[in-house]
């Protein structure tokens, strides 16, 4: 970028305890009439309100909150952020009534939930919104339990405080045992207005980003790789015109990280008395954010993915985008521990404790080291312009050209081939990757060889498998993840939204998609209204998901059978890349 245009963004100068720690008291100013909460248990310490039943009124309007020391309108359900946890009940049939009282139209989206398109809360696709004043009733019948969770799908009001936690309860009675259960979303606040925030990305995409290679890093380098080869590092990453330490469009100098809307310095509790198996929904319930969540001291089981139990699965840490939940089994025989999510580019954290009784505290970890991309993240990456003339022979992918032709039927196995779109040749997209990877066992940036137990994609199973349709997929459809950095665009096979046309499905036919993700960045990519079985690259069906992770140059696949005809939505669940055109309708007939 230009001298002249980089100098129209001011960096601020920033107080790290504002930014990463928030207030001690911060949150919600004032709170709805309690005659809205009359169906209302308050059940934990710093929990948000919990409704029941199968009729339910949410009231959406502004509240004022403080998380900074700076106060500051969001957008709220029933005055509370996060929104009430809702605890309905598997083969019920739900009215869930919404009143907007905003100036503006809003909506809720269901998420992860298996319903009616017209009940998707999905506005210009799925319905037309709620416009201010109006009523809209929601009602579906809950074929499915687990977490999930809810928030709205209208501009950027969700990353303004409407989300909220989702708990369907199995009608036969709940298979994972524990004796506590607690819910903890996720989610990230900025004082600035995020029009105003996606506005400085346009003009220059790392205005966040306070990771900048500087000079000891350089010597580092020297000193392991030898001056040369720190000289030969720099100079590719300027010649690319990118960013190594460019992993998430937003950070703490502006976000401060919440955990059950409360900041670090208000240390969210959950109680457990010693010896109970404590049950914890994770929801990433965030705008833009990937999480990287430990408990030290803990070791976490792994129970529940998506709402969808699997295998146990004993880890110390895991990674999740907005979107994802996972449900997790710890043990604790001690007084407190820390809950620690810090944020994928490692700029600030959320934080809380669990503990036998409220007050007590235990030492909160430091942040891991910021670490650069790699060749590895950036495989493939022939058709940039800083990258042409460079030899890619040694990192070329295993042509699985030979397997398929093994096959009985070619489509029981994934294609491994890149085909870009000749859509993909245009301003929109700044690099393509040609061998990409599907390294479903790869924990990814920052978690590799930490010395911790990481989950991947490549644990997880589904528990009974992925039963009701094991038909070998009829067609594959092939998306490649794009975008240009410089001009803060995202899309898919080079086209926003606005210049595509929808994804056809038909009704019950079994079909395999290809997400390759031709970006530096991590996508956690939602498919409204059916399953993604996630699958190997050897077509072995791994785990039922319903927001899929995929990392920088790698190239997964799942199968769907979209049961529901309509209009469904497809998109980056990070909430900037999806305005900025990272989304695609899909169309069931």
């Amino acid at each position: 970028m230009k001298q002249d245009e980089s100098a129209l963004i001011s960096r601020p100068r920033l107080s790290r305890r504002l930014f990463v720690k928030g207030l001690a008291a911060g949150g919600v100013l004032s709170a709805m009439p309690r005659l809205l909460s009359a169906n209302t248990n308050d059940t934990r310490l710093g929990s948000a309100p919990v409704l029941s039943g199968k009729v339910i009124t949410l009231v959406i309007a502004e509240t004022p909150v403080n998380f900074t020391g700076v106060a500051r309108m969001a957008t709220t359900i029933n005055g509370s952020i996060p929104a009430p946890t809702l605890r309905l009940r598997e083969g019920d049939e739900v009215t869930i009534r919404v009143i907007n009282r905003l100036s503006v139209s809003t909506s809720i989206h269901w998420h992860g939930i298996i319903l009616p398109y017209q009940m998707d809360g999905v506005p210009g696709i799925s319905f037309r919104g709620i416009a201010p004043g109006e009523t809209f009733e929601y009602r579906f019948t809950l074929k499915q339990s687990g977490t999930y969770w809810y928030h709205s799908h209208t501009g950027f009001q969700e990353m303004t405080g409407m989300y909220g936690a989702l708990i369907v309860e199995p009608r036969e009675g709940e298979s994972i045992q524990a004796d506590q259960d607690h819910v903890i979303q996720l989610s990230d606040w900025t004082d600035e207005s995020p029009m105003s925030a996606f506005s400085k990305l346009k003009v220059q995409s790392d205005v966040y980003n306070f990771n900048q290679p500087v000079v000891g890093d350089f010597l580092r380098d020297a000193s392991t790789i030898g001056l040369k080869g720190a000289f030969e590092k720099r100079k590719m990453w300027n010649q690319m015109r990118m960013n190594p330490t460019d992993l998430a469009d937003l950070s703490a100098t502006t976000f401060t990280y919440l955990m059950n809307g409360m900041t670090p310095a208000g240390n969210w509790s959950g109680l457990f008395n010693k010896g109970e198996r404590v049950r914890l929904r994770f929801i990433n319930g965030s705008s833009n954010s990937f999480y990287d969540v430990r408990i030290p001291g803990l070791s976490l089981s792994i129970v529940q993915a998506d709402g969808q139990n699997v295998k146990p699965v004993s880890v110390d840490e895991f990674r999740f985008g907005p979107g994802e939940t996972y449900d997790v089994i710890v043990e604790p025989e001690g007084d407190a521990y820390t809950i620690f999510a810090q944020s994928m580019d490692r700029s600030g954290y959320a934080s809380g404790t669990l503990s036998v009784r409220p007050g007590l505290v235990a030492p909160v970890p430091e942040l891991d080291p910021v670490e650069w991309l790699t060749m590895t993240d950036m495989m493939g990456a022939m058709d940039h312009s800083a990258m042409k003339g460079m030899d890619h022979s040694a990192m070329k992918g295993m042509d699985h050209s030979t397997m398929k032709g093994m096959q009985t039927n070619p489509l029981e196995v994934p294609s491994q081939t890149a085909r870009h779109a000749s859509t993909e040749y245009g301003p929109s997209v700044d690099m393509r990757v040609d061998t990409p990877r599907t390294n479903l066992d790869d924990p990814g940036i920052g978690l590799r060889n930490n010395g911790r137990r990481v989950l991947t994609q490549a644990d997880l199973r589904s528990i009974h498998g992925v039963l009701d349709d094991d038909r070998v997929p009829t067609r594959e459809i092939e998306l490649h993840l794009t975008g240009n950095m410089e001009r803060y665009s995202w899309s898919i096979d080079g086209l926003e939204f606005g210049k595509s046309t929808p994804v056809s499905m038909r009704q019950g036919e079994r079909i395999r998609i290809i997400l390759q993700n031709d970006t530096m960045m991590t996508h956690p990519m939602h498919l409204h209204g059916m399953w993604s079985d996630l699958e190997s690259a050897e077509g072995e069906l791994l785990v039922r998901r319903h927001t899929l992770s995929v990392q920088p140059a790698q190239r997964i696949s799942f199968l769907t059978t979209p049961h529901d005809v309509g209009r469904w939505a497809w998109h980056c669940h990070l909430l900037f890349h999806m305005d900025a055109g990272m989304f695609r309708e899909v169309v069931v007939s």
